[in-house]
Parts: C-alpha cells; structure tokens; sequence
C-alpha cells in the first residue's frame, strides 16, 4: 500500500511528506519532500500555541493548515506518483501529556482536496487510555532498527528530542531538541536564519557552566518515564529566562545546545542501565547540528553512533515515515501504542479516519 506520512512538528519550520510503500513488515521510502511555512503561518501558529487566544483564530487556522497540508502532499504525489492513504500528525498547538492535547490542520479539508482517505488526530486514543499521547513513533523505531541481538537507541532531534531503546520498547522525551536553539538564532539573526546551520553560531559562542547547571537541575530530566514535553516548556518563557540572564545570544545559543546534548546523553545513560547501548542512531534536524553531535560523543564514549540515513531513511523524513506506517496500522484496524513507552493502560488503535 502506498501511503503518505504528513508531519510538522515543534521546530515549526515546515510540513515533510514522505511517501511510502508498505508490505507487510517491508517499508521503503519513495520520495520525500519539505514545505516550508511562510513566516505568516509560523508567526500564527506561535500565536494560539501554549498561549491565551481565541477560538476564531485557531478554527481559522486549523483550516488553512488543513488547505497547506493537502497543497503539500499534491506536490509531493505530482513528483512521486499517487497514494492510497495519508496519515497526517497534524500541528501541535498544546500538549499536556496524560491530560489534553491538540493537534490542528483539518483532516476533512485534506480528503476533501486529495480525494484519499485521512488518518489524523493519533494522539487522543493514547491519552483516553490514560497515556501521555507521546512519544508513538517507538513503535515505528521498532520496527525500522529492531536487531535480535544488539540493543539501540533511536533519538530523534527536532524541537524536542526523544528516544526509543530498542527492543526494551523504553521511550519518552528527554527534553529539548533544538527548539530553543531556534529561538535564539532567530533573534540573533534578525529572522535571516531559522535554526544554527552545522552548529556553527554554537561553536562561536562560549558554554555558560553556571547557566548550564541551573537547567539541568529540572527535576524533568530525574523523573521517570512515561513522560513527554513541549513548547510549554520550552517555548517562549524558557527562552525569556535564558534572555534574563543578559549572556550574549552566541553564548546562550552554545549553553542550549550543550543542554540539549547533555540531557539526551543523561536520558541514554538511564535507560539503557546497566547496559552500555550497541549504536545511537540519530534522525531529525538536529542531525545534521555538528555540534550536537560532537558533544553526543564526547558524553557517550563507546557507543557507536550512526543516523537513520545509514539504514535507508532520511534524517528529515523519519518523522513522516513514522507517520505513515502508523496510519497504515489504523486503516489496519491494528494497535500501534506502546503502553511501555506512553504509559496507557492498554494498546489502542490510533487515530480518527475521514473517508474520501
């Protein structure tokens, strides 16, 4: 079955449509492709995220993601040949693990312009089941870098970061990914530039250790999973605090990015405990952040490292590739949480269907 994955995520850098063709347990990717949002679509979606606003603007713009959302996936089906099913995440606007979430862009709006099936709003049937509604791509990880004899982490860096240990079926949010580094190479740059190209701003700037402490005593990264995050903790307001301090932006860009390395490097440490993981394998944005990276290994010496594109999927594409398989097991009628990683009670079937 050919199948679309439509994800964009916290980073809020654009909408990623990867196609997929799925046999069985087999998936191969076709073709991937990203659209970026407009700074308009950015600067309103920031504006009814994790903030007071009005019911107006978020059914007005869960409409025109709706419209954006079907325009990317007709380009990306023009280039790579028709699909059967798409699975669209959707954008969060607010996520409170275990309690609420919102994931906005109109399913009936994108089956309406594809004339293809829509699986969306994944997260709902996890939290009814008493589970965080994150993270659901453990299955996915599962399934692409499952080894009957070595132990993996799959870790995927976009906003926030998150890891799978496979095939412990242990994941959760480790914290942030490079959504507060985002924020301030914005400010830094005047809105040249959207996120640190290679790290290199970080590596012009100097580690605070004062700063770097404080943030890493959030009792956060010390609890235990399930546990999930988001712009509610490090959007906006995280940001202002780090401006606070009246560090320069290079300095507190090399701090975030120090940050989120060391929290993933924790969060690898403990679950993976007692045993030294075999390979991290990494995906998202931020693989392609040297300086992440580069911390990575220095705080994790004798695990090898390795990105999803040494076993056939795309850095950019792993989330939309994820989303595909899950929206494939849906139209399945088949469970596709894992309670180990969320926390529900039990497997459910995500999603909801609109029909063509």
């Amino acid at each position: 079955m050919r199948v679309a994955g439509v994800m964009s995520g916290t980073s809020l850098d654009g909408i990623d449509v990867a196609i997929v063709n799925i046999n069985g347990p087999r998936v191969s990717t076709i073709g991937f492709q990203s659209t970026p949002y407009s700074e308009g679509v950015r600067r309103a979606i920031l504006g009814v995220s994790n903030t007071t606003t009005t019911t107006r603007e978020i059914s007005r713009l869960n409409f025109q993601l709706g419209e954006l959302y079907a325009r990317a996936i007709q380009r990306a089906c023009r280039r790579y040949g028709p699909v059967e099913l798409i699975g669209c995440h959707g954008q969060t606007i607010y996520h409170e693990g275990g309690a609420s979430t919102l994931q906005i862009g109109e399913a009936a709006v994108i089956a309406e312009r594809t004339g293809v099936p829509v699986v969306s709003d994944f997260r709902t049937r996890d939290i009814a089941a008493g589970g965080q509604g994150a993270p659901l791509v453990p299955f996915v990880d599962g399934l692409l870098f499952g080894h009957p004899r070595r132990t993996r982490i799959a870790l995927n860096i976009g906003g926030i970061a998150n890891i799978t240990v496979i095939p412990a079926g242990i994941a959760f949010d480790t914290g942030p990914g490079n959504m507060a580094i985002d924020a301030l190479v914005r400010e830094y740059t005047g809105g040249r530039q959207n996120f640190d190209r290679g790290g290199r701003i970080a590596a012009q700037g100097n580690l605070d250790r004062a700063l770097l402490d404080d943030l890493l005593a959030d009792p956060y990264y010390r609890k235990k999973p399930p546990k999930s995050a988001g712009r509610e903790q490090y959007g906006a307001e995280f940001v202002a605090r780090l401006k606070q301090t009246g560090l320069p932006l290079p300095d507190l860009i090399a701090t975030a990015t120090v940050l989120t390395a060391a929290t993933i490097a924790m969060a690898v440490a403990t679950a993976a405990a007692p045993c030294t993981p075999d390979e991290l394998i990494v995906s998202g944005g931020g693989a392609h952040n040297l300086q992440i990276l580069a911390h990575l290994a220095a705080l994790l010496p004798g695990v090898a490292m390795a990105t999803s594109a040494d076993y056939g999927i795309d850095v950019d594409a792993k989330e939309a590739v994820a989303f595909a398989i899950l929206a494939y097991q849906t139209w399945r009628r088949k469970p596709s949480n894992l309670p180990s990683a969320t926390g529900a009670r039990h497997p459910v079937i995500l999603g909801k269907i609109v029909l063509r």
